[in-house]
């Protein structure tokens, strides 16, 4: 076997689909793409430990290793991308097309492009050079419900100094993040014909007078709350998806309305929470039974890195960026229980990431694969007192 450069690994890895997707007929297991960076790792002398991520569609995750003893340092990331609109592409989203000083395919950037990256920098790696070890860690599932990164988190016993998710931030350390949760509210109301509305319930008006408290929530939370390091300074509250009737002459009996709800770190799930049902408490109250308030995905925590933590001094020294804060919200809480130093840093623009004809810069290619091979020499080869 011979391991193949970047260009090769990238389109190898590109040409695997691996959607994930809530729904069902868009959704694919990630086994191929797994199987591929097992067989690469396992030629580099990596041993590698393949999981079944429970209660998924047939998604797994997998931990390579080199090296041992305690500490160290873990490069995660994703293995599955979302899914695309065809017709917004001007070339097939899984054949690798260079153009321009850039590598276009759906998932280039995010974030198949980083384990290409790792590929090349650990081909000449050996574990007798190594005094804590390496370890690479592949998910499921990222962009739905992070499946994988919890499955990993709540199984795994390593404990890593340090952890770089490689997400696509331009080679800017990100140390914080905002949360995220998604509920789906449901209005059950009584259908009927539209010349006689008091014989039904409508549940399009029940659910205008819901969203006018959510508006008003989302009002008090923006006033109350505040961080300046984020762009969008304040927990956000989005409407994101309505459906409800089916005729113009029927009094509607159902509603459904989906909202994203972004907290700020040091806001708790438990007060979100709390907030939503008390915001609409009243109209409960008056329609007994007919609203109720359903989890999407399971909420994804913020996130925050002491600014002052040796790997983002570390991180901002090689990159030339100085560190950041980001509405999206990624695998970092996660990782973070396992390692007391994480952070968000890969190659790639996150502006990309999710859109048509997303591609990976090539002038980022060279700058990752010297600040890996510097990551690596501090936090596994290099005995390090500060980590």
């Amino acid at each position: 076997m011979k391991l193949p450069n970047f260009e090769q690994s990238l389109s190898a890895l590109v040409e695997l689909s691996s959607i994930s997707s809530t729904n069902a007929c868009w959704d694919q297991t990630n086994k191929p793409v797994i199987d591929l960076l097992a067989n690469w790792f396992d030629y580099l002398g990596f041993s590698v430990d393949i999981s079944l991520v429970p209660d998924s569609r047939n998604k797994y995750n997998i931990l390579a290793k080199l090296g041992s003893g305690e500490g160290g340092l873990l490069l995660a990331g994703h293995s599955d991308t979302v899914p695309y609109d065809e017709s917004g592409w001007l070339s097939d989203p899984f054949s690798i097309k260079q153009k321009d000083g850039r590598f276009y395919g759906l998932g280039t950037c995010d974030m198949k492009g980083f384990f290409a990256c790792i590929m090349q920098v650990c081909r000449n790696l050996s574990v007798t050079d190594l005094t804590k070890p390496l370890y690479v860690l592949v998910t499921a599932d990222e962009e739905t419900s992070m499946a994988g990164a919890r499955f990993f988190s709540k199984s795994q016993t390593i404990r890593p100094d340090v952890a770089v998710i490689g997400e696509p931030t331009e080679l800017t350390p990100v140390i914080m993040h905002k949360g995220h949760m998604s509920h789906r509210i449901t209005v059950l109301g009584k259908s009927g014909h539209s010349s006689q509305p008091a014989g039904g319930v409508n549940a399009i008006e029940i659910m205008h007078h819901i969203i006018s408290k959510l508006l008003k929530l989302k009002r008090q939370l923006a006033l109350n709350y505040s961080n300046q390091a984020f762009d969008v300074q304040e927990p956000t509250l989005n409407f994101g998806a309505i459906r409800g009737g089916d005729s113009p002459n029927r009094v509607c009996g159902h509603c459904e309305l989906d909202i994203d709800l972004r907290a700020l770190p040091g806001m708790k799930d438990e007060e979100l929470l709390y907030w939503l049902s008390e915001s609409s408490k009243d109209i409960a109250n008056q329609y007994v039974g007919r609203i109720k308030f359903d989890e999407i995905d399971p909420s994804a925590p913020s996130f925050e890195q002491n600014k002052d933590s040796d790997v983002v001094l570390f991180t901002e020294k090689l990159s030339g960026h100085n560190c950041c804060a980001v509405n999206y919200a990624t695998e970092a809480p996660f990782i973070q229980k396992l390692s007391g130093q994480t952070i968000v840093f890969g190659p790639g623009s996150i502006s990309q990431a999710h859109q048509p004809n997303e591609f990976l810069a090539e002038d980022q290619i060279s700058k990752t694969l010297n600040i890996l091979t510097q990551m690596i020499q501090r936090y596994c080869i290099t005995i390090n007192d500060k980590t």
